[in-house]
Order: C-alpha cells, then structure tokens, then sequence
C-alpha cells in the first residue's frame, strides 16, 4: 500500500529561533543602559547582531517556501492564522496604552490639577504635521492595496513601482515624525501627558519602521520574481501588518492630536 505524505511542513532544526532571542533580550537591555547615559556602542552592536540574526532566520522561511516547496495550502493556513494572531496581540498592546490614556484623560488626577492636557503643556497643532502623517499613511494604504492588485494579476513591474512608493512614503512618514520629536514643546518628563504621548507614538513609528522594513524584504522578493499570483502570503502578511499600523495612526491622530486641541 502506498504511504501518503502529509500535508504539513515539520521544520528542521534552526538555530536563528534561540539566538534572535538572546539579541532582543541584549538589544533592550542595551536600550536600558543608553538611556541611563551608559553609552549607546552596545545598544549599535546588539542592533546589528539582530538585524544578521533575523535575516538569515527569513533567509531560511524563504528558501522553505519558495525554492523547496514546503509551504503547501495547509502550511499557507496555518501561517495565515500566525499573522492574525500576532496582529491580535498587537492589538492588545495598543489597548493598553489607551487604557492609560483614556484613564488619564478622562478623569484626571489632582496632582494633574484636574486638567488634561495638564497646564502649560504646548499641545502639536492637528491640522500641520499630524495631519500631512495621516494623509501620508494613509496613502501609503492605498498604494500598498494596489500592489496586492497587481501582484494577483500577474503585472510584476507595476507592483514593484507601487510598492516602493509604498516604502518611500513610510519612511517619510518616519522623517516628519522625528521633525516633529526634534521640535516638540514638550519631553518626555513633562508629566504623564508627555509620556503617554511619546510612548503612544513612539511605539508606533517603531511599527512603522518594521513594517517598513518588512515591504523592503518584499520588495526584493518581487524584483526576484519569488511571487505567484496564487502564493505570495510574504507579501499578504507584511501588507495586513501595515494596514494595521494605518489604523492605530487614525486613533492617534483623533485622540491624542485631535480631540485634545479642539
């Protein structure tokens, strides 16, 4: 009787997995000291030491998928349900941070003196930067949303046009979020507006900057024609991630930039 090979892809032992783990724990740490002014010579190594370590890591679910065939409809399956649960509990970690917001905002304190924002805290105006970042993200949705179009119908070198747009217009985005740091009115330390706000934003250009570099690995997959119009979840999930980053900026911007200033 004929033995029938199954469906699923058993991985084979992988190193990256162990290590990446060990480069995050040292790159926070190393973050840690660089804020208390221990210098940043460590926190630069740590970085590099996990940008090698994760892209030999996708180097190897790369070639798994692409070149060696493991990813069949069931493997597609069960990563298509990673990335929604991996965005799910991104989600819960934004709730977080505007369950602090909205506790303090809602009703503030009396060492606040009742008032949110709190007295003399210069507040960004809505309608400058906040909102050409909106406009900008929200472009880059669309952009990223066409590129999907394409790449299902087969049209390779618009896809790759419109995704680099994509790339560009985050990292712009990024640019004008650290205009706006550089020149802010406020720190860090100027109560717990200033740090919600920073950790609120922060967070999310840090999204940004992954999601970012996530299109870029996707953007060099489509110059290397590693997509199908049927199998290019590569693609799929680094565009559900950023369509994710796009709606946490539209609560940012209404509830921390908006609704504050009006």
């Amino acid at each position: 009787m004929m033995k029938m090979s199954q469906p699923f892809h058993l991985v084979t032992l992988s190193p990256w997995p162990i290590i990446s783990s060990i480069n995050v724990m040292n790159m926070f740490i190393s973050i840690l000291n660089w804020f208390n002014k221990n210098g940043y010579e460590f926190m630069l190594f740590n970085l590099l030491s996990l940008s090698l370590s994760v892209m030999l890591w996708w180097r190897d679910v790369i070639r798994e998928g692409t070149y060696q065939g493991f990813h069949t409809k069931k493997v597609y399956n069960g990563l298509k349900m990673g990335m929604i649960l991996f965005i799910i509990s991104e989600v819960f970690f934004f709730l977080s941070i505007f369950w602090c917001y909205f506790h303090m905002m809602l009703s503030p304190s009396i060492e606040l003196g009742m008032l949110w924002p709190p007295k003399n805290i210069e507040l960004f105006n809505p309608y400058s930067i906040p909102l050409l970042n909106t406009l900008i993200l929200l472009s880059s949705g669309v952009t990223v949303t066409y590129t999907h179009y394409l790449i299902i119908n087969k049209f390779n070198k618009k896809s790759f046009f419109y995704l680099f747009i994509t790339v560009i217009l985050g990292l712009i985005f990024s640019g004008f979020q650290l205009y706006e740091y550089y020149w802010a009115p406020f720190s860090m330390s100027d109560s717990v507006f200033g740090s919600i706000f920073f950790m609120s934003t922060g967070f999310h250009g840090l999204h940004v900057l992954i999601g970012d570099l996530f299109l870029m690995i996707n953007l060099i997959r489509i110059f290397n024609n590693n997509f199908s119009s049927t199998h290019h979840f590569g693609f799929e999930a680094a565009a559900w991630y950023w369509h994710f980053v796009d709606i946490v900026w539209l609560f940012l911007y209404f509830f921390v930039y908006y609704w504050i200033f009006i």
